[in-house]
């Protein structure tokens, strides 16, 4: 490591779901933030690095009601796989946060009072669309497709008594934000994203809900629960101590990058900092949106069955190499695909044929013309003094698009000096020099130079693979610690003892490969998620209900509510008025005739002044809902 002591870092990723098993579309943003974590220690920073798991929510309530188990029963089994995975592939956190741990609870119940007596929460009725997927509100002008905009599942109407966040007070304070700060926002794109979602107009934020409890609660309302930004955004500062114990606090806020998918900038760059602004605390110094890795033409889903599973690949090909596949494939700030055969080409190419094939010929010809010990320099003539040149420059260039978090560009400058250094020994040809006694200065400086060149490279390349790190040492006899000032010399080696091991990364015979993974692939029957179903009923329960075959004899719009429909259904020797939410999908006149069936024995209730008896069934569809229908006679019961 550095022997500077350049400050404090702090980096955090978002705080991951733990509705279902993360997929290498969550490793990508986890590796990136472990790679500048790793690195700016090798600088000599205080760094802290966090990552965690967002475990409230009405989708978690629901997904552990449907498994038979509590929420927190439900999390806890995620998060250990969670857990697991990161301890596999040496994701090197310094606090991994739990959204359900008493020292978040505790001050998120803080900063909501903080907040509060601020005088930026208040107390109103919601009603509106809601996302359950993305646990999101939306407007109706919002919506793409009649979906919502970020998932594309359908949205139900919700209406409710909730607790709300002044936001729309800070739209002004966060386009001045932009415009005096663009850094803190990037990349551009999305910093663009945000200005004009700000400029169509930001309503207030509804941030607690009673239609479920699996949350924290309302410290002055018990029947709330905090609603899931203000829970899950103020993890970035609660573990800190935040706000009742904050040495750790003073020392590491502001946080100098989020580091989140693209898909929650808004929360990041909008909410979060409108919170901050609300309790007068200074805002990160960044918020980076990286891009998605697609397949088979779209995001990662779990529901959609396309996700690749870390695991596998780490058992077959080794972290190292999954690690470098997914920061040198992909440009930061922008989508990319991801293919087996684009991985597997970056892995033979790469990191057998450059850097693995590199470190064999150095340290066999080490081992072959020089007893194995590395020889000092004896004279330099130019493909020395290009070789030298460029290591030694190298750390320099790393440094700067490491700066830009500009993962891939940081390794190509790495690979510039690994490509060098495999030319160099074509240029030198060594295997020529050891035939003639003459030339033993020659050779010896040309072993010294690949030597000190793969010294180089192994701390360049810590951040990105640090096994690999060890390992390129190992062979090249190098026991010290790391120090990245090292990176910067090229006269260090000379009288260390090399040792020969294992090719570093084994060539891989890609068609082999490609079918043995496709032959991996889960079927369609693998990749089915069970149905998320309400809580299990007896069939005594199910025999209470009573449903009956009816006729829409009229269907008007109810007066006081654009959403409801106010029909009048014939049910054999009687007539009901039933009340229905569903004046966005059908017009009146297309559902008088319509033969329809009908729960009849539901309590009557009164609905916005109109009573209603009884129910019709509806069926939710792609684009909107299905009326289920029967041609039995009007009256008959269904079975």
């Amino acid at each position: 490591m550095s022997t500077n002591n350049k400050g404090t870092y702090y980096i955090t990723t978002p705080i991951y779901y733990p509705s279902s098993d993360l997929h290498i579309g969550h490793t990508y943003c986890t590796v990136m933030a472990d790679a500048m974590a790793r690195f700016k220690r090798l600088q000599g920073y205080d760094v802290r690095f966090q990552t965690g798991t967002d475990e409230h929510g009405q989708k978690i309530q629901k997904k552990a009601e449907a498994n038979g188990v509590t929420p927190q029963a439900y999390v806890d089994d995620v998060v250990s796989r969670i857990l697991k995975l990161w301890e596999t592939m040496e994701i090197s956190y310094d606090d991994f946060v739990r959204t359900t741990e008493p020292r978040h609870t505790k001050r998120v119940q803080e900063i909501f009072m903080k907040m509060y007596e601020k005088g930026d929460i208040y107390k109103s009725q919601y009603e509106g669309l809601y996302c359950t997927d993305c646990e999101a509100f939306w407007t109706e002008s919002q919506l793409v497709d009649g979906k919502c905009p970020d998932c594309g599942r359908a949205v139900e109407p919700a209406h409710e008594e909730a607790y709300f966040f002044k936001l729309s007070k800070y739209g002004d304070k966060l386009l001045k934000l932009y415009d005096e700060r663009p850094e803190f926002l990037e990349p551009e794109s999305r910093r663009n994203e945000m200005r004009a979602f700000i400029n169509q107009g930001l309503e207030d934020l509804c941030i607690s809900r009673t239609s479920f409890d699996w949350g924290i609660p309302v410290p002055i309302d018990e029947k709330h629960v905090i609603y899931v930004w203000l829970d899950a955004l103020s993890n970035y500062i609660t573990t800190l101590g935040y706000p009742d114990d904050k040495a750790e606090y003073n020392k590491y806020w502001p946080a100098d990058v989020h580091l989140v998918g693209k898909e929650i900038v808004r929360f990041h760059s909008i909410i979060w900092p409108a919170m901050l602004m609300s309790m007068d605390e200074p805002l990160p110094k960044q918020v980076l949106g990286h891009g998605w890795l697609l397949i088979d033409g779209g995001k990662m889903s779990k529901s959609k069955g396309n996700v690749v599973d870390p695991v596998m690949l780490i058992e077959r090909y080794g972290i190292d190499a999954l690690k470098y596949f997914l920061l040198r494939e992909y440009t930061f700030g922008q989508d990319g695909i991801f293919t087996n055969e684009i991985m597997l080409k970056r892995m033979n190419y790469d990191l057998a044929n450059d850097l693995g094939n590199l470190v064999s010929r150095t340290v066999s010809m080490i081992e072959k013309y020089c007893g194995g010990v590395i020889p000092s320099a004896a004279g330099k003539d130019e493909f020395d003094e290009d070789l030298e040149n460029i290591a030694v420059q190298t750390a320099d260039k790393v440094n700067a698009q490491m700066d830009k978090f500009s993962f891939s560009n940081a390794l190509e400058e790495i690979w510039v000096l690994v490509r060098r250094a495999n030319k160099y020994v074509d240029e030198k040809m060594p295997w020529v020099l050891a035939k003639d006694e003459s030339k033993i200065n020659s050779l010896n400086t040309c072993m010294h130079h690949l030597a000190e060149a793969l010294r180089v490279v192994s701390i360049l390349i810590y951040p990105f693979m640090h096994s690999t790190t060890v390992k390129i040492r190992e062979q090249i006899g190098i026991d010290g610690a790391i120090v990245w000032e090292d990176a910067y010399r090229f006269d260090m080696m000379g009288g260390l003892k090399v040792r020969k091991g294992d090719a570093i990364f084994p060539r891989l015979d890609i068609d082999k490969e490609l079918a043995e993974l496709e032959a991996l692939k889960p079927t369609p029957a693998e990749v089915e998620e069970k149905l998320e179903l309400k809580p299990e009923i007896e069939f005594d329960d199910f025999d209470k209900i009573d449903m009956r075959v009816g006729t829409i004899l009229e269907a008007t719009k109810h007066k006081d509510a654009k959403k409801l429909l106010v029909f009048k259904v014939k049910l054999g020797t009687e007539t009901r008025q039933i009340v229905s939410g569903v004046a966005e999908h059908y017009k009146p006149e297309e559902l008088v005739g319509k033969k329809v069936i009908v729960v009849a024995n539901l309590k009557p209730r009164k609905i916005r002044g109109e009573e209603s008896n009884g129910m019709i069934i509806f069926a939710d569809g792609d684009k909107k809902l299905e009326l289920v229908t029967s041609e039995a006679p009007d009256g008959n019961p269904v079975c």
